[in-house]
């Protein structure tokens, strides 16, 4: 199993779009069979990042085949908008 974790700081005053992007990132569960499982968590504190995502793949293929997908490239386009310099990534996968 590989675990693909990522983290977003967004600007202020975006939250209409905030939401729509993680709306559309839960909805990819089900719908894109790569992903087995995935998580879309929003810090209510603050000093921290503002969003996680975190999803379970078979393995390296997976996630590949995932990431190409275009409803996926369709939802990670959503996020340009709000998220902040420096804000995306803490990518990670194990």
């Amino acid at each position: 199993m590989l675990r693909h974790i990522v983290m977003w700081k967004f600007h202020p005053g975006t939250e209409r779009e905030q939401t729509q992007f993680l709306d559309g990132l839960r909805a990819l569960q089900g719908v894109i069979p790569q992903l087995l499982c995935s998580q879309v968590a929003v810090n209510t504190g603050t000093g921290n990042y503002d969003a996680v995502l975190t999803a379970d793949f078979a393995g390296p293929e997976e996630l590949n085949v995932y990431l190409a997908d275009p409803r996926h490239k369709a939802v990670s386009a959503l996020c340009a908008p709000p998220r902040a310099a420096g804000g995306g990534g803490g990518v990670g996968a194990w």
